[in-house]
């Protein structure tokens, strides 16, 4: 049975050098979600998660909302594995794609190609399933001869396209999706959000971390809602999102959301 649960989460980042810099740990504390305090060892950390807990089944379409810097893509990470929590313990039954900002994962020095067998195998596919689905991800990423140069000569779009690809190679158990995340030009953007609307109905557990009140009502059946990397909300439901969307002040959406598409990086 496909499950993710989190259990007591809380994740830390360092200050280093904080005592010299007041300044900017003013300016920290005034736009940060997450909260500035000290540790055991009376270090100065951001806190941002503070003792999150979930618990998701088959079926679940989940949206975490919140404004900048309030967990979101902190807690994406913790359940893509990329962060492993000092505190709470994370448990996932199935096998996990994330489509997160930032391309986390990507060797900048390695060719788009070995991109795509590295991120396999992080997916957990076989060689043999990497080497049928390799050039399927080639050919709708339309990088053509750019598949064999390092990741680095790449634009930020070029390299928004390899990650989707390949993330979209295989319907995964559980669809982890950071609205962040960009494709390029309008026309791949087209392209990448039919595909996605596609793979989303085939997951078993979705969760969006997302701004966009449409990409919300689209996708999602539940919603939580993280304030200064704290879980203090949960609705099930249309009126449950409705609920946490005028919650938080109603979400701000572009035109990109309204088409409900993927945003681009800019």
């Amino acid at each position: 049975m496909v499950s993710l649960e989190i259990s007591d989460v809380s994740v830390e980042f360092p200050v280093y050098d904080a005592t010299a810099r007041s300044l900017k740990k003013k300016v920290i504390a005034f736009s940060t979600g997450g909260r500035i305090g000290k540790d055991d060892t009376d270090r100065v950390v951001v806190r941002a998660l503070d003792h999150i807990s979930l618990s998701l089944q088959q079926g679940d379409r989940i949206a975490l909302v919140g404004r900048n810097g309030a967990g979101k893509s902190t807690l994406l990470r913790v359940m893509a594995g990329i962060y492993e929590p000092p505190v709470g313990k994370v448990a996932v039954q199935g096998r996990v794609a994330a489509l997160l900002g930032g391309n986390p994962g990507m060797d900048p020095e390695s060719t788009g190609r070995e991109n795509i067998v590295l991120n396999g195998l992080y997916l957990g596919l076989s060689k043999e399933e990497i080497k049928r689905h390799a050039e399927s991800i080639i050919e709708f990423t339309e990088l053509g001869s750019f598949i064999d140069l390092p990741m680095r000569t790449y634009s930020t779009g070029m390299r928004a396209r390899l990650a989707f690809g390949i993330a979209t190679a295989i319907v995964p158990e559980i669809l982890l999706l950071d609205e962040g995340i960009g494709a390029g030009d309008a026309a791949f953007i087209e392209k990448a959000n039919n595909r996605l609307q596609e793979f989303v109905g085939g997951t078993g557990i979705l969760v969006l971390a997302s701004h966009s009140e449409a990409l919300v009502r689209q996708f999602c059946n539940k919603c939580v809602l993280l304030e200064r990397g704290r879980a203090t909300d949960m609705g099930e439901g249309a009126e449950g999102i409705d609920r946490l969307l005028a919650k938080l002040g109603g979400a701000r959406q572009g035109p990109e959301a309204k088409q409900h598409s993927l945003p681009t990086v800019p």
